[in-house]
């Protein structure tokens, strides 16, 4: 699998999403479900804003937590002091495990980063006995993710070259309304239900808010880097305008939303 997913190593990540993923990882861990006992897969991982609510929820037997990032594992391993936690590298669209290995199978912010997600999809549902759950969440870039609309409809009036850029950092698989549900409809998940999740971003100031975005992960870094000497200074001009609106610099606070899916694993009788 090849992922889209720009990353600058666990401290970026943490920066840059890692802040907004463990305020997510309680709601959706509300929706997805955990329960005494049971064997989880936390699939993408990350540094950890789920494998490690997971536990204090349930008394779960087992976690693996896999992402396709190393340094992101070797940061989660560093922080661990659970015995029922295992983290590995590994691919999402072709999970190391058998079938039928785990009771729960959760995905937090990861399907529409992976080349295949609908293998994804197949995948968690595969690893996870009939009767279990798939559960996953992705953020609506395109419509649910002010905080970054600020940044890229600022930059793409003023930078023609950014709205291939645009594009690509807002309109991506998996985030659009009932995307998710259609794939774990094909995948053959059953009793599907699908929800929002909603928190708020919030910036103490602008500062707060744009120097994550040049330092640490995403496109948006990426792309500034490919600019004209200039163009720069003028994109961060342009953005501070935009997020102070004519009033003092200071606290921001953005709503952002998640889509949520979650489905049964059917039976595998023939």
């Amino acid at each position: 699998m090849s992922s889209t997913f720009i990353s600058k190593g666990a401290d970026g990540y943490d920066q840059y999403m890692g802040r907004w993923s463990r305020r997510l990882a309680p709601l959706f861990l509300d929706f997805a479900g955990a329960a005494d006992g049971e064997r989880i897969i936390d699939v993408g991982c990350g540094t950890g804003s789920l494998t490690f609510l997971i536990p204090a929820r349930a008394n779960i037997s087992t976690i693996e937590a896999i992402d396709y990032e190393e340094q992101f594992i070797e940061a989660l391993r560093r922080r661990n002091s659970d015995s029922r936690i295992t983290a590995s590298q590994g691919d999402a669209c072709a999970l190391p495990f058998g079938e039928n290995q785990f009771d729960r199978a959760l995905s937090m912010l990861v399907l529409h980063f992976v080349s295949d997600p609908h293998q994804a999809v197949s995948e968690m549902l595969r690893v996870v006995r009939p009767g279990g759950v798939v559960a996953a969440t992705v953020w609506d870039t395109f419509g649910g993710m002010p905080s970054q609309r600020i940044f890229w409809d600022t930059i793409a009036a003023i930078e023609p070259s950014a709205l291939a850029r645009r594009r690509l950092a807002l309109v991506r698989p998996m985030t659009f309304p009932g995307e998710m549900t259609r794939a774990f409809v094909g995948a053959g998940l059953q009793q599907i239900t699908e929800a929002t999740l909603t928190i708020r971003m919030e910036f103490a100031k602008f500062d707060d808010y744009w120097l994550p975005l040049i330092n640490g992960q995403g496109t948006l870094a990426a792309f500034l880097a490919t600019l004209p000497d200039g163009v720069p200074e003028k994109v961060q001009a342009s953005v501070r305008q935009a997020y102070l609106c004519d009033q003092p610099d200071g606290p921001r606070s953005f709503a952002s939303v998640a889509w949520a899916v979650k489905g049964i694993v059917p039976s595998r009788e023939a």
